[in-house]
């Protein structure tokens, strides 16, 4: 997938941000933000939009391939923050894993690299969230180290929503093909778990915000710091139309009527502060805002 330039983005001071690509860290108050990626995934089409028409998503999706999957991002978050070096998701992974048919992996697992091309070794990572557990979202959380199961993130305290948790343990029929245990065993073995109910500070300028449809326990993260809000808003969306048009809910989504209402609420909230928003299926870096345009929501890339 192309990654479009961040050109024109307005940071907090009011001045325009210079064009980012996918390896600029960026400031928000006291904070750096850089997106990083874990690669492409692609996944069914028709899935991703849902009971939405083809006839009204096809001309705004983008390229399909030969099996009618769509390309999307896996932009994974790093934020320091008050002497923290936290990760916001892990992706897929690299791990050789048993993972839905459906989905196309081979191009995702570029994670630990990507990091690597920064400098940044896993060591150095203090924290990692996750918005969820499906197998996109955490499957970087752990990786095999001696031919056995590790945490990838060996230092980092892993913060997950405790009914999130829960669920991932406990899968039932629709729900077992995304949950898998090589990704939540080493995690349960480990001290490194920190479950929480609700809403969750991780550093006085990072939080974790509960944002239920996508799963009944999906979460959101805010980055906010001088004055000035980023929201990594997990699966809100699978594509930036979908944040335009509030009735636009994956397939995937468990409460798709909470959904709506969660989407309702959260974009009210990005438009009313002219928050920044990191979208981890939009294509990379996926950071750009709502804004309203003669009353209807406009995605604008960054």
């Amino acid at each position: 997938m192309k990654e479009p330039a961040l050109s024109g983005a307005k940071g907090e001071s009011g001045s325009t941000l210079k064009t980012l690509g996918m390896s600029d860290w960026f400031p928000l108050g006291d904070c750096q933000l850089l997106v990083v990626s874990d690669g492409v995934l692609r996944l069914d089409a028709g899935a991703v939009f849902g009971l939405t028409p083809r006839i009204m998503w096809e001309p705004l999706a983008g390229p399909l391939d030969e099996e009618h999957r769509l390309g999307v991002g896996l932009n994974c978050l790093l934020v320091r923050s008050q002497g923290k070096l936290i990760l916001v998701e892990t992706g897929v992974g690299s791990k050789a894993t048993r993972l839905p048919g459906a989905a196309g992996v081979g191009q995702a697992g570029t994670l630990l690299a990507d990091l690597a091309r920064q400098g940044i070794r896993p060591e150095e990572v203090d924290v990692v969230i996750n918005t969820h557990l499906h197998f996109d979202h955490c499957g970087g959380n752990t990786t095999y180290r001696d031919d056995k199961l590790a945490l990838a993130f060996p230092r980092a305290r892993y913060f997950v929503q405790k009914g999130e948790w829960e669920a991932a343990n406990h899968p039932n029929e629709r729900t077992r093909a995304t949950y898998l245990a090589e990704n939540l065993e080493p995690l349960a073995d480990s001290r490194r778990l920190e479950l929480v109910e609700g809403e969750a500070e991780v550093t006085k300028e990072v939080r974790i915000l509960p944002a239920p449809g996508h799963t009944a326990d999906h979460a959101i993260v805010e980055v906010s710091s001088g004055g000035r809000t980023a929201l990594y808003v997990g699966e809100l969306a699978q594509h930036p139309v979908m944040l335009e048009r509030l009735a636009w809910i994956s397939a995937f989504d468990v409460l798709p009527l909470v959904t709506l209402e969660t989407k309702r609420r959260i974009l009210e909230r990005a438009v009313a502060e002219d928050a920044l928003l990191v979208c981890v299926h939009s294509p990379p870096p996926g950071i750009g805002r709502i804004r309203l345009v003669e009353g209807k929501r406009k995605w604008e890339a960054a």
